[in-house]
């Protein structure tokens, strides 16, 4: 946790220096950019919430999203991104983050393999990525996905004007 909790030491600071805030939507990393960002301390004048949106069910009732998302392909850039303003404008934020993919060790229902995450960040600068670990060792890809996610969120605040 160590790493995470330094990345989101960083990341806390800008959205501090900004005053400004973020809410996050977690899949495979299963709470870990949450868990990062709220050990930090002074999260609360960051951090707006967030969850653990792992099935269609939680997609459609806490984030309110469309049948149509709540139903499509969940790790993809595309996925990332419509979730990530879904739940910056559920939480009323100024950022929102998402983290979808297949942390193994075997791949998901989409077909992706083991270690495949798309990360996107919405706000006044909208970014996604995907990324492949290669691994199926499941606890190291949640460790990796969430490293990620801050990694992309620090990048589009440092972007930010």
């Amino acid at each position: 946790m160590d790493k995470l909790t330094a990345m989101a030491g960083r990341v806390g600071g800008l959205l501090k220096e900004k005053k400004t805030t973020v809410a996050v939507a977690e899949s495979s990393a299963g709470g870990l950019v949450s868990a990062a960002l709220l050990a930090v301390p002074g999260a609360s004048a960051y951090f707006v919430g967030g969850g653990v949106i792992y099935t269609q069910g939680a997609r459609r009732g806490l984030l309110g999203v469309p049948e149509a998302v709540a139903t499509m392909r969940g790790s993809t850039e595309e996925y990332a991104a419509i979730m990530a303003r879904a739940v910056r404008d559920r939480l009323g934020s100024v950022w929102g983050l998402c983290e979808t993919g297949a942390s193994g060790p075997t791949g998901n229902r989409y077909g992706d393999a083991a270690g495949h995450v798309c990360v996107a960040v919405a706000g006044p600068v909208e970014r996604a990525l995907t990324v492949e670990t290669g691994s199926p060792d499941r606890e190291e890809n949640m460790w990796r996905f969430a490293a990620a996610a801050l990694e992309l969120l620090e990048a589009a605040l440092r972007d930010a004007r």
